[in-house]
């Protein structure tokens, strides 16, 4: 699918209109098309973008003048360096503008240093192929948001330039709805006394915790992220208790106002109530577990990964402009997981 009606886009611009000619065509472009300002300034860059009044040719010092007219010679998008692979996807919806995935534990969500392969930007290159219209004049899937390797659970990625643009804004303005179903260790209640000595953490209605430290990263370990007074990006998270398995154990409905780096994980540590198997901010925790069979002594205080899964996930789609939301059941070994708990209680 071609995202662009025509090649050629003829604007004109408005009476009052910015002096510089990319922030003017990025005010002035119907929103239909997508075009970001940055897109704009490539295609300026390139020689895309011509006057109709004189045949003048633009560059990034272009004058912006009232009621000009201008045409955008709309390139078909270029292919880019990733290598598509046939690796299994759990699709859980696709259209010509975005694509839900389940995405299992394991996978990196775009390829790195050290993991140009196996990722899930190379598995939907393969599986999306000719149907991506292109993000930012490239042919490749848009990631407007991401979860770690070793979380699973729901995302939405854009096909084109119209669907980019609207999730991005969707995220910007935290419009969108994300829900997680975490494990972590000991029980979250407001007798804490860590948590309600905690500068950062109150109860909002009876039931919802609300964790808002700042997040940026470990001052000596540079993998970590940590909780800081006066430095670092806004955070904000929320959860709920689902299950409350004693006092070893919480499953917990969390909620994201923001969306950083490690978020949900780093709180909870923060509080004192980390994420069981996680190998970043758990502390190599073990359970007491008295009564349980050997196998299950060995899965629970072995358990691999962050006990964290991206259970639903809501918006408005791009171009339906309507709310859409998605579900995903726990997958089998978080499912292993809690029978195990329910065992011990």
């Amino acid at each position: 699918m071609n995202l662009y009606p025509s090649q050629v886009l003829e604007i004109t611009l408005f009476q009052e209109t910015a002096k510089r000619l990319d922030k003017a065509l990025s005010e002035t472009v119907p929103e239909k098309y997508a075009l970001s300002r940055s897109r704009l300034k490539k295609l300026i860059e390139a020689g895309f973008v011509t006057s109709s009044d004189n045949g003048l040719v633009a560059n990034l010092k272009t004058r912006a003048l009232p009621n000009s007219t201008w045409e955008i010679t709309l390139v078909e998008p270029e292919s880019v360096d990733i290598v598509a692979e046939d690796l299994s996807l759990d699709i859980v919806f696709e259209d010509d503008h975005i694509v839900v995935v389940n995405k299992v534990a394991g996978m990196v969500v775009h390829p790195a240093p050290g993991s140009h392969h196996g990722t899930l930007v190379n598995a939907l290159m393969y599986h999306c192929g000719s149907s991506l219209s292109g993000i930012g004049g490239k042919k490749r899937p848009g990631i407007v948001h991401r979860i770690d390797k070793d979380t699973s659970g729901l995302l939405v990625v854009a096909k084109s330039d119209l669907a980019h643009s609207s999730l991005a804004s969707q995220f910007e303005d935290h419009s969108i709805s994300r829900h997680y179903t975490a494990f972590c260790y000991g029980s979250v209640s407001h007798l804490d006394a860590r948590i309600n000595s905690n500068p950062k953490t109150k109860f909002e209605k009876p039931g919802t915790l609300v964790v808002s430290g700042k997040i940026a990263r470990h001052r000596y370990d540079r993998k970590k992220m940590a909780v800081f007074d006066n430095v670092g990006r806004r955070a904000v998270t929320r959860c709920r208790n689902e299950i409350v398995y004693k006092d070893f154990a919480t499953k917990l409905d969390c909620w994201l106002e923001t969306g950083r780096t490690h978020q949900i994980r780093v709180h909870l540590a923060h509080i004192g109530h980390s994420l069981i198997g996680d190998p970043v901010y758990g502390r190599n925790r073990k359970f007491k577990t008295k009564n349980l069979e050997e196998s299950d002594v060995k899965f629970i205080n072995g358990f691999k990964r962050q006990a964290l899964h991206a259970t639903s996930l809501a918006f408005v789609h791009p171009t339906l402009n309507k709310l859409v939301s998605f579900k995903s059941e726990l997958p089998t070994d978080l499912k292993k997981l809690e029978t195990i708990l329910h065992k011990m209680c």
